[in-house]
């Protein structure tokens, strides 16, 4: 599968299932453009991608020559037959490569993968100081009562995690709510076990933090810069567009609450990883100003999120607004291109690809790994596939004493993958979303197996961007 666009000035070209990236002339472009409308590699007559011998003469002759027919018949308006014949042999060494026309990843070639259970999300808390209006977790409850995990709980769930991890040795545990500092003692005392136990078991604990940053205080901030790998600190940008979207229980805006500690809290992190997370809606479509807005404040790990929620939500992202918001994508790329090597550089999340290797195939195919690699545990030690999923009865897996008692459900998002999408079949960013948000598809079609149209076509201008981004920085160096 071949994937191509125009940015910033390039003219790119993406093989889909090889993952390799080509800057290319407008002879280049028009050609393999050519090519891939006439589907000229699927001819068994002229030989597949996977069936070109490169010991015969013979055959990599009569490639070329077909490759040059195809590109006279259909461009002799715009270029040479000399030009032709050069740009047919560049391909075919590129095909030979591997890295143009490659072939399909097959189903087969992650069968072999074994999942285990190397990541999870720790409901520290399900209770929140904060009233943000676009709350999945309807405000930390995720439907259900306000409750604190215990710390015999949590221990439970380190033990499970480090039971069901098989040779793993590096295991992610994410501190996660509502707000979780409202559970901070517990929080710590888990950790202080997590490290007990990790030298026993021979393996590694990597906590994470995700915090509104309320309850934020001089002992947090040199406890997470000292234990976590990762903390996330939410905040939506402008005070207006935070203020609106973010506000405590009486209604008051929390930016001026968090803002002067998030800033505290990264000045001493040095460079262990953070990011500022944030939520656009309809509200501030033109997001690209607040993520501005995070990096004159000194930020320089940065995230903003689209909001998901059902059409009818005031704030819910519509069909008609994704050309406004793909142009601001197109905008962000180009300031942090311009940034590149100066102090206003930061980095965004959605931009962050592995263009170079990246994950293995079955990493790729599979994606997060939720209910299977990655599970969620509740306050009072429930195992669902994923935090989004918390809450709804029927994707109940087990528990943190008994272990997985859902083995059907949990096969199911064994077999999610992008070969379950039909969607993604035709779709060249389906190795970097890897089928998408699981929990999206089944807000939108009660299918975990169905696509989330919207995030999609988001999805997929981020993947061009990114892509952009790494071409410009690679010439620019």
């Amino acid at each position: 599968m071949i994937h191509q666009f125009k940015s910033n000035g390039y003219n790119i070209v993406l093989d889909v299932e090889s993952g390799s990236i080509h800057v290319v002339d407008e002879l280049a472009y028009d050609s393999i453009n050519c090519l891939n409308r006439k589907g000229i590699f699927e001819l068994k007559e002229v030989g597949s991608v996977a069936n070109i011998a490169k010991t015969s003469v013979e055959k990599d002759k009569t490639l070329r020559e077909e490759v040059s027919k195809v590109l006279k018949v259909n461009l002799i308006h715009l270029y040479s037959e000399i030009q032709f014949q050069e740009v047919a042999e560049e391909i075919e060494e590129l095909i030979e490569a591997g890295l143009l026309f490659s072939p399909l990843i097959m189903k087969e070639e992650i069968q072999n993968h074994t999942p285990v259970v190397k990541a999870l999300c720790l409901h520290i808390a399900h209770d929140c100081n904060l009233a943000c209006k676009y709350c999945f977790a309807k405000e930390g409850e995720y439907h259900g009562k306000r409750e604190l995990m215990s710390l015999e709980v949590g221990k439970k769930a380190l033990d499970f995690l480090i039971a069901h991890s098989g040779n793993r040795r590096n295991l992610e545990v994410d501190f996660f709510g509502g707000e979780p500092l409202m559970n901070w003692q517990v929080v710590k005392e888990l950790v202080a076990y997590g490290r007990e136990q990790e030298k026993k078991a021979g393996k590694n604990f990597r906590f994470t933090l995700t915090t509104n940053g309320v309850l934020l205080n001089q002992e947090v901030m040199d406890f997470a810069n000292q234990e976590m790998e990762n903390v996330v600190l939410s905040l939506d940008g402008r005070r207006e567009i935070n203020d609106k979207m973010r506000p405590t229980g009486n209604g008051k805006g929390s930016y001026d609450v968090v803002v002067p500690k998030f800033q505290e809290f990264v000045k001493n992190r040095g460079d262990r990883e953070y990011f500022i997370r944030g939520t656009f809606t309809r509200e501030n479509l033109d997001f690209v100003k607040d993520i501005k807005h995070f990096a004159q404040l000194g930020f320089k790990q940065l995230s903003m999120e689209p909001v998901v929620l059902e059409e009818q939500d005031e704030l819910a992202i519509r069909e008609e607004d994704l050309q406004e918001i793909f142009d601001q994508y197109d905008e962000l790329a180009t300031v942090m291109m311009e940034n590149q090597g100066s102090e206003e550089e930061f980095t965004f999340f959605h931009f962050l690809l592995d263009l170079e290797g990246g994950p293995c195939v079955a990493k790729r195919v599979s994606g997060c790994g939720a209910g299977t690699e990655y599970l969620a545990v509740t306050p009072s030690g429930g195992l669902y596939p994923c935090h989004q999923f918390v809450g709804q009865e029927e994707f109940l897996l087990g528990n943190v004493e008994e272990g997985i008692l859902g083995p059907e459900v949990q096969e199911k998002f064994y077999k999610c993958n992008v070969y379950s999408k039909e969607e993604c079949q035709s779709c060249f960013a389906k190795y970097y979303c890897s089928g998408g948000c699981m929990a999206n598809s089944y807000q939108f079609h009660k299918d975990i197996n169905k696509i989330y149209e919207i995030g999609c076509k988001m999805e997929q201008k981020r993947v061009e961007c990114a892509i952009m981004l790494e071409v410009a920085n690679l010439i620019l160096m």
